[in-house]
């Protein structure tokens, strides 16, 4: 660690020390500290147990939020809002059962210092190491482990957004989240980007879908519980199987979003890798394996092929409005990323994806428009 990060995990492990030991009544030593990752705005350690009086695990981590150039402003009330509603996510989803569980459990946390304290998953790879090393087989099978475990996490938490809600109102969570505002904006600043930095102007049929498909945030016919910050730095496998991370923005939302994330290529990042079509269709298959027996409709084949492209939509959107202006903060911080590419591509590459996706339903209007947002973009900002 540099002296500038080990006094900070010195912080973070003085302050999770003080948090367990107030949680169980009896002094916590934390030793060891090891960063397991993070960025500008947080801290991850892990950290080993030496003296506790209960039967604590032998490994924690510690996790510590400072701040975003997610958010428009970098005000506490946007930073507390932001934690707050990941203390709660991670609550709700500890309230499941180790068998249900999607990630760790939440053993403590503190919104005065923002800090959460959860449980050491061990030995674990992410995804994105995984979908840079691994071969195209072993790709399917991955991205079809990576879909039953959204399935079972959605079949799980159907029928549980009253419990979602009360707990977010006992902590204070505001309850219309961050990305349902920003899917909102997205839907109004699009065109303008388009036109402004591509010269294209959005027929007005294709900003009518995205207007559709942003209310998937806040409404939809498959509501379930989600993380919504799916990246491959943030889905792990371990011995257990797929574990997601980082709840910044968990809550309820229409399924099919967490599904076309993964098919347009993580539009909160600049990353990509190969989706072929066998396994795009296998991921789906998966997914649909899990969740069908409480969502019959998706035995439809079309009706699921629709839902999905309008799911894409609103995502390659949302992504356009974060990437296509230079927001240095923000690429910045997810440069770092194992499967990062440069904006451009990966901006191109999502449009071609919808594009792709359209055509399969017989939507030629999308998929001509996504087409000419891929190639404008290549000419535009060509090597």
């Amino acid at each position: 660690m540099t002296a500038l990060l080990a006094e900070r995990a010195a912080e973070v492990v003085a302050a999770a020390q003080q948090l367990l030991a107030r949680r169980m009544g009896a002094p916590v030593k934390l030793v060891d500290p090891v960063e397991l990752g993070g960025n500008g705005r947080t801290i991850v350690l892990r950290v080993r147990v030496t003296e506790n009086a209960y039967s604590l695990p032998r490994t924690l981590v510690a996790k510590q939020v400072n701040g975003s150039a997610y958010h428009s402003a970098d005000t506490d009330t946007d930073l507390d809002s932001a934690f707050r509603r990941e203390a709660v996510a991670y609550q709700f989803a500890t309230a499941l059962g180790p068998e249900r569980r999607p990630g760790p459990q939440l053993l403590a946390y503190d919104v005065a210092s923002r800090l959460l304290v959860l449980t050491d998953l061990g030995d674990q790879s992410r995804l994105s190491t995984l979908l840079r090393t691994t071969n195209k087989a072993g790709v399917t099978n991955v991205l079809m482990a990576l879909a039953q475990a959204l399935g079972r996490m959605h079949a799980a938490t159907v029928g549980r957004e009253e419990d979602f809600i009360a707990l977010s109102r006992r902590a204070g969570v505001p309850q219309r989240d961050v990305l349902v505002a920003q899917a909102e904006t997205a839907v109004e600043a699009v065109p303008g980007l388009l036109k402004a930095y591509l010269g294209l102007d959005v027929p007005e049929s294709i900003v009518g879908g995205a207007a559709a498909a942003a209310r998937f945030f806040e409404g939809g016919r498959l509501r379930a519980f989600s993380p919504s910050d799916l990246c491959p730095e943030n889905i792990i496998y371990n011995d257990e199987g797929v574990r997601f991370l980082d709840y910044e923005a968990g809550g309820f939302r229409d399924a099919s979003l967490d599904v076309a994330q993964v098919l347009v290529g993580f539009p909160g990042c600049l990353c990509e890798y190969e989706l072929a079509p066998q396994h795009r269709q296998a991921m789906i298959e998966a997914w649909r394996a899990e969740v069908s027996a409480v969502w019959p409709q998706l035995e439809d084949d079309d009706w699921l092929a629709r839902k999905l492209l309008a799911a894409e939509l609103i995502w390659v959107w949302m992504s356009t409005y974060w990437f296509l202006p230079e927001n240095h903060e923000r690429i910045a911080e997810v440069r770092e990323h194992e499967l990062s590419i440069r904006r451009s591509d990966a901006l191109a590459q999502r449009w071609r994806k919808l594009a792709d996706s359209a055509r399969e339903c017989d939507k030629d209007v999308v998929a001509e428009f996504g087409d000419r947002v891929a190639e404008t973009i290549d000419a535009r900002w060509a090597v």
